[in-house]
């Protein structure tokens, strides 16, 4: 999109090249015939319904060692054990982050998280292009996040059709009104709103609260950046907003999964 903000499109452009660098090692029908052998994904969208239908907080709970707004968030970072402390807090997701550059991910951190519990996991990443969607799925990826910020309207819809043919579940993430009137094209249950301004790096709860009433009833609200208290989570719940996508203020935690249990007690 043409206002996407600059440092979303240093991401992105660094991202075609990493294709590019991708594709030399692995071709995309490799990808094809390894994503082909996964067995059937966990139900992402399934398993935020499900503690949305209890009454409880949906809480996808996010393996992030860094970021470049604050650089190492953590040190101590073990994968599998920081899956398996948000499981036993009450996570009904995980999601990991798998860009390198920017966020000192990998793809390999995903499939320690995903092998070490039984929740659906989430490739969080800056996903431009198909070959990104098979390998999400060869990895294990049980869900795909698509930026309506760094893609056209049409290759939006492109991807999230291919992502939906390989059996993933796709959370669509928007900032303001003209990329919720992009996303809402589609027929996609969820809908994340970042709260973090990709221009400024400033973050508001409002943006959540501000586009919540353009939105319909039959649609699963992630609210995304900036909940950082008991209190921000009362005053989405209380605006009917029941799933989270937390990760910063879980991962300067010593147990997450603990702190996790903490924001969301009733």
């Amino acid at each position: 999109m043409s206002d996407t903000p600059t440092i979303l499109k240093n991401i992105i452009a660094r991202k075609w090249e990493e294709i590019a660098e991708r594709k030399t090692l692995v071709s995309a029908s490799e990808l094809e015939k390894k994503a082909a052998l996964q067995p059937e994904t966990r139900g992402f969208v399934h398993a935020l319904e499900a503690k949305v239908a209890a009454g409880e907080a949906a809480v996808i709970a996010e393996i992030k060692k860094a970021s470049p707004s604050k650089g190492v968030i953590r040190e101590d970072f073990v994968p599998a054990e920081l899956a398996q402390s948000y499981e036993r807090g009450g996570a009904a997701c995980l999601s990991v982050l798998t860009d390198k550059d920017f966020f000192q991910g990998c793809d390999t951190y995903l499939q320690q998280a995903r092998a070490a519990v039984t929740l659906p996991v989430i490739r969080k990443d800056f996903l431009v292009d198909e070959y990104q969607l098979l390998e999400a799925r060869a990895m294990g990826a049980d869900c795909v996040l698509l930026i309506v910020a760094a893609l056209t309207a049409q290759r939006l819809t492109e991807l999230n059709q291919f992502a939906l043919d390989l059996g993933l579940d796709v959370l669509v993430e928007v900032h303001d009104k003209a990329e919720l009137d992009i996303a809402l094209t589609l027929p996609n249950k969820l809908i994340g709103i970042n709260n973090r301004n990709l221009h400024t790096f400033e973050v508001s709860l409002e943006t959540t609260f501000q586009l919540l009433p353009h939105i319909d009833k039959e649609r699963l609200v992630v609210t995304e950046s900036g909940i950082l208290s008991p209190s921000d989570v009362a005053l989405m719940r209380q605006a009917d907003v029941n799933a989270f996508l937390v990760g910063e203020a879980f991962m300067r935690q010593a147990d997450p999964g603990k702190s996790l249990q903490e924001f969301f007690s009733e």
